[in-house]
């Protein structure tokens, strides 16, 4: 088939990437010249494991085109994807400037007949105002052209993407046009060969589907840290309760570790724009709301912690910190606990050294031209004049250091574990001062 996506970032290219190595012919449009340049070379801006390994087979064979052209965009495809960002306002409304701009494009240019695909995560009732600008720029233009607006929402795990898109738990297809629904299960049919995956609903309740599932998990990330601070205010262990309650099938095993608060650019912003959609019809989601100032406030235990320990006189000290992306596998740091957890630490007069295997290039122009911000590119190296070890993303490669090692370097033997990758009791046996999330010992 052949497919356009507008946008090329994170769900962009992972789709437009995945649908040509199926062996669709995919045209991907963006207004970043730049980008599309260093993409057509094969160049990814984005750490995703796989991905730039399957753009360039996919450039190679010709089935995946970068473009800057939105008018050869629109005739290409029959099927018109729509996946750019839709930012957090101020208000924490979803920014819907990007996607209607598309829409705007697509009516410009559209000469046949299309199926305008939401791939986005958009408030409900946005397929409607796509559609209504679609008509609206037609109805400028004097011409009829037949077209439908369809939901398609993404469920992309950021570090397994690839693997997500390519063997994905489920298809959401939101639309009430038989038309669309067969094309779009002709595109995906490759996707759901061992059993049936598609699941088919209106198009506003797939649009609810996509935030409902982000702020359940974020809800159960809350939850769990909101039971990890009271653990700790009884002199429990929540990792015992994790494996306590994890064992019961109704709740299971996935999204239940206690930690330094989730970050990303879905969980928060999702969360936020479902809370002033709720408002928008009048509804209190007072739930929703404790999950954000839960994970806001997760944010800043490790520096309290930290803080505590040295009795809140932090100037001149020096921290090692280990993981800057929000969770292992990606170089996203957007909402990152760690740009807390640092932000907290300069501001007290303290200096960090800092490692992470993706996300340190990234995190470093943030905090370009600030000399107390050292980026490391091994990890050993930021042990080095710290006085203590600040654990803060759960990268494999930080769950089994040399310990022995490791209290030879540091000033002070003390571990600050944010993601609770180590055990309190051997630390404590090799002479470490241990600090975990929930582990029975308080802030």
């Amino acid at each position: 088939m052949k497919i356009t996506i507008f946008g090329t970032g994170y769900v962009g290219l992972v789709t437009g990437a995945c649908f040509a190595e199926r062996g669709n012919d995919v045209f991907c449009v963006d207004i970043d010249r730049d980008k599309i340049a260093a993409l057509s070379r094969g160049e990814v801006p984005i750490f995703e494991p796989g991905l730039e390994q399957i753009i360039r087979n996919n450039l190679r064979s010709g089935r995946l085109i970068f473009s800057t052209d939105a008018a050869a965009g629109v005739a290409h495809g029959e099927l018109l994807f729509i996946a750019v960002g839709t930012p957090s306002g101020e208000d924490g409304s979803a920014d819907l400037s990007h996607v209607l701009a598309v829409a705007r494009t697509i009516g410009t240019y559209m000469q046949t007949p299309k199926v305008v695909v939401d791939k986005s995560t958009v408030p409900v009732g946005t397929a409607d105002r796509v559609r209504e600008v679609v008509a609206e720029v037609l109805a400028g233009r004097g011409v009829e052209v037949e077209f439908d607006v369809v939901s398609n929402p993404e469920f992309l795990k950021e570090g397994a993407a690839v693997s997500d898109f390519m063997k994905p738990d489920r298809i959401v297809i939101g639309t009430s046009n038989p038309r669309s629904a067969r094309l779009l299960e002709a595109l995906y049919a490759p996707f759901n060969r061992n059993h049936d995956k598609l699941i088919h609903m209106d198009v506003r309740s797939a649009e609810l589907t996509k935030y409902a599932a982000n702020v359940m998990l974020a809800t159960r990330i809350s939850l769990m840290n909101e039971l990890a601070n009271l653990a700790e205010r009884l002199g429990a262990d929540i990792e015992a309760v994790r494996r306590g309650i994890g064992s019961d099938p109704r709740i299971g095993y996935h999204f239940i570790y206690a930690g330094a608060g989730y970050g990303g650019s879905c969980f928060p912003k999702d969360v936020k724009a479902l809370v002033r959609t709720a408002e928008d019809v009048g509804y209190e989601a007072t739930i929703l709301q404790g999950v954000e100032a839960v994970n806001e406030r997760q944010k800043r235990v490790l520096g309290a912690k930290i803080a505590a320990h040295y009795g809140g006189r932090l100037a001149g000290r020096v921290f090692a910190v280990w993981g800057l992306a929000f969770k292992p596998n990606t170089d996203d740091v957007r909402e990152a606990p760690s740009q807390t957890l640092i932000d907290g630490l300069l501001a007290a007069g303290a200096s960090v050294r800092v490692y992470d295997p993706a996300a340190g290039r990234v995190m470093a122009q943030r905090y370009a031209g600030c000399n107390d911000f050292t980026l490391c590119t091994e990890r050993d190296d930021t042990l080095d004049a710290a006085d203590g070890l600040v654990v803060v993303t759960e990268w494999n490669e930080f769950s089994s250091p040399d310990f022995h090692k490791l209290k030879a370097r540091l000033r002070e033997p003390v571990i600050f574990d944010g993601r609770n990758l180590y055990d309190p009791t051997y630390l404590a046996d090799l002479g470490f001062t241990y600090y975990g999330i929930g582990r029975g010992t308080p802030p």
